[in-house]
């Protein structure tokens, strides 16, 4: 891991990218279930406020190797949130 602002950059970039691809499909298919749409959206915002907190505050400032150890948790979990979000949005169903 570079730096603590390279990683909150990479939290903002792939939340902006979610929430994009999901407008730009609900622009092109207009019978997108909005409740789904509406939870996607809010989801990606959510876990992205929730990721950012946990990156300002983590847990033993202190300790160099729990520190690293943290960020790599946190990392991790942030990649896997998002992929999920990101197979989400494709999956997006035009109402019948």
């Amino acid at each position: 891991m570079a730096s603590i602002r390279d990683l909150k950059k990479d939290i903002n970039y792939l939340a902006s990218e979610i929430i994009t691809e999901a407008y730009v499909r609900k622009m092109l298919f207009n019978s997108i279930d909005e409740e789904e749409f509406k939870s996607i959206v809010l989801d990606t915002i959510n876990f992205r406020n929730a990721m950012i907190k946990k990156v300002n505050h983590p847990t033993e400032k202190n300790d160099r190797k729990k520190v690293r150890k943290y960020f790599q948790e946190v990392q991790k979990e942030m990649y896997q949130k998002f992929s999920e979000l990101v197979d989400k949005v494709s999956e997006l169903k035009q109402q019948s």
